[in-house]
């Protein structure tokens, strides 16, 4: 026999490779909240750091108002990213998926940026008329604040990249990629996996009021059908960062002459 033959090769047993796979409902649900607390602890870790630096008494007076400032929002969205990354990170890492693969960082088309830039045009511009129209304020209060603190504490162009780079980076990447792509592939399917990961995306803006919080869920919706049109989590992120960028500006516009 030939196994026996001293002379012939060494079997060599290879150990099976396990295939990888997509987290589904209940795994996708486990990590992200896995992930949103890392992405708390990202943050939240700034805060401290100011409240913990600043003179006199520590208590929930000075911690709100250290949470208002623009420098500190800025530094704390902007350190939430590496945080909402490596938990995304492991999470992919643990089902044997490559990074970029599970949450479909590929680009799509100059074509279909277009289509969602006018998509989210028209959908603003109908938000801002409705706003009008019911006599309130085009921009979230919120938003203009936190300008005038930025802007007072020199940090502008940080606050910038923080709405406009940062936060559509970790909120795509968690939303539209890896929440939608596991919730997309169980039970609920593509509608149930869009309208469930708006719901969440819309819960982390709880700076809002119900008007804008339905406003960002609509965006939510449109941001995730060009998730499913395109199979593109970095034009998401991109549409998402121009919505910022043009909010942004609105609100800077309104804190100057407002």
């Amino acid at each position: 026999m030939d196994s026996l033959d001293p002379a012939g090769p060494p079997v060599t047993v290879r150990p099976a490779r396990h295939a990888p796979r997509i987290w589904k409902f209940w795994g996708t649900a486990l990590w992200g909240l896995f992930i949103f607390a890392a992405l708390f602890v990202g943050q939240i870790a700034v805060v401290a750091w100011f409240v913990l630096r600043r003179e006199g008494p520590i208590d929930i007076v000075a911690a709100i108002h250290v949470l208002g400032g623009g420098l500190t929002i800025s530094l704390s969205v902007i350190t939430g990213v590496p945080a909402a990354l490596g938990a995304m990170w492991i999470a992919t890492h643990r089902s044997r998926t490559p990074f970029a693969e599970y949450l479909a960082l590929r680009w799509s088309t100059w074509g279909n940026l277009a289509i969602g830039v006018g998509a989210l045009f028209v959908l603003v511009v109908g938000w801002d008329l409705l706003s009008r129209a019911l006599g309130r304020e085009v921009a979230p209060g919120f938003m203009v604040d936190v300008l005038k603190s930025a802007r007072a504490d020199g940090a502008l162009w940080l606050l910038i990249v923080a709405f406009c780079v940062a936060a559509p980076v970790s909120e795509e990447f968690f939303a539209r990629g890896f929440l939608y792509r596991g919730w997309s592939e169980s039970f609920l399917g593509v509608p149930g996996a869009i309208l469930l990961s708006s719901l969440v995306w819309t819960a982390l803006h709880l700076q809002y009021d119900w008007f804008f919080f339905a406003e960002v869920f609509s965006i939510g919706l449109l941001l995730g059908w060009l998730r499913y049109r395109n199979g593109s989590t970095w034009l998401t992120v991109v549409v998402h960062g121009l919505n910022n960028l043009a909010a942004t500006l609105q609100s800077m516009w309104l804190a100057a002459y407002g």
